[in-house]
């Protein structure tokens, strides 16, 4: 039965190619630009899950492309993305966001991106197969400030977000239905420190500690389990605020590695590293999975998995592949595939597992947790 699950995927990896497309739209007297990747599962017949990411300040599309690797996060597991790009101004001329009080000559000047981002998302669910009931956002550094606008101001539409290495910056938020949050910070991020206050990036401005805008997020939520530490480690603490209103959650992951980045994504050669201990795009996608609009819990294939988090990274790799899971088990089995279905590797009890010796392409790996079974897409680079 897997081998024939894995046969179906090889036909649809096979038969169609993923698709990037940098484009505008017209936007109160600006031409606001976007970049979308289509993945390779996309066929135009099924309507896929929508992210929404958003680049930091100094940033634009292609960069936070590169950086997050949420594009080829989108070929595994067939969703979309879009990189929209905030308005260029000020001494410095770098894009940035109006999320508040942050940032820069988008925030000075008001620029209604809330309205560039609603006028986006018309123009896509217009032009691709996009499934409106699962739209999500994410950003890094002020493309997160802008996640928690969305999400105050666009809850109609957004389904969950994922801030990374941000804050919020606003001052009021009246958000029209409850929204899920899985947040990323690292303990060692100067620009937006986790604690709050001025932090040592250019835009110096306020950031409020990142646990008071949870607990923030958890009233509005109505969350009866407040601040409830899941994991507590030498590498990183999740917290979670959950039992709310819709079967909402909010989930917290405070590294003690990486910087003002992308946990497991690309860092930056000016920038701070990233985070080894988590792999960003692995969790948010795993949260987003469980998370509509319309509160309706989502069909998941194996409920062992979605209520134990399994992280593969980093993916794509060069060399070694790192399994992470947050619950014990007796046997940990793994089998990687080659697209044709023939087996090429299988281990037991290893977390750490080097594919250097195959060939570059894209692979199946079977995780086998004391008899349950994921599969997922790898890409081997070089």
């Amino acid at each position: 039965m897997i081998l024939k699950k894995i046969a179906l995927l090889v036909l649809l990896f096979m038969s169609v190619c993923s698709y990037a497309q940098y484009d505008s739209i017209p936007y109160n007297s600006y031409d606001r630009t976007y970049l979308v990747h289509l993945p390779t599962g996309y066929t135009g017949t099924t309507n896929l899950p929508l992210i929404i990411a958003m680049h930091g300040g100094f940033g634009n599309a292609s960069k936070m492309e590169t950086l997050s690797q949420l594009s080829l996060k989108a070929d595994i597991e067939n969703f979309i993305v879009v990189y929209p790009e905030g308005v260029e101004g000020g001494i410095l001329n770098n894009r940035t966001w109006n999320a508040g009080w942050c940032c820069g000559f988008s925030s000075n000047n008001n620029i209604d991106d809330v309205g560039f981002i609603d006028s986006l998302l018309t123009t896509l669910i217009n032009q691709y197969s996009i499934d409106t009931n699962r739209i999500y956002a994410t950003g890094i550094s002020n493309g997160g400030f802008m996640s928690y606008r969305l999400a105050c101001e666009l809850s109609n539409k957004i389904s969950a977000i994922a801030p990374v290495a941000s804050s919020m910056s606003m001052t009021s938020c009246s958000p029209s239905r409850p929204v899920p949050i899985i947040h990323f910070h690292s303990s060692l991020d100067s620009n937006v420190p986790y604690i709050g206050g001025v932090g040592s990036g250019v835009s110096n401005h306020y950031n409020s500690p990142i646990d008071s805008i949870l607990n923030v997020w958890s009233n509005k939520n109505t969350c009866l389990n407040i601040n409830d530490t899941i994991i507590n480690n030498t590498q990183y603490t999740l917290t979670k605020w959950s039992n709310c209103s819709c079967s909402t959650e909010i989930h917290y992951y405070l590294t003690e590695d990486g910087g003002h980045s992308w946990p497991g994504g690309i860092a930056n050669p000016i920038g701070d590293p990233v985070s080894t201990y988590i792999n960003a795009n692995d969790l948010m996608w795993t949260f987003f999975q469980q998370y509509s609009l319309n509160c309706s819990p989502l069909s998941v294939p194996n409920d062992f998995f979605e209520e134990s988090i399994i992280s593969i990274y980093p993916n794509p790799t060069d060399k070694y592949l790192k399994i992470q899971t947050e619950i014990e088990y007796h046997k940990l089995k793994i089998s990687i595939y080659s697209i044709l279905g023939e087996q090429l590797l299988k281990v037991e009890n290893q977390t750490k597992i080097d594919i250097s010796h195959l060939p570059i392409g894209a692979y199946f790996i079977l995780i086998n947790i004391d008899g349950n079974i994921k599969a997922k897409k790898i890409l081997k680079i070089e």
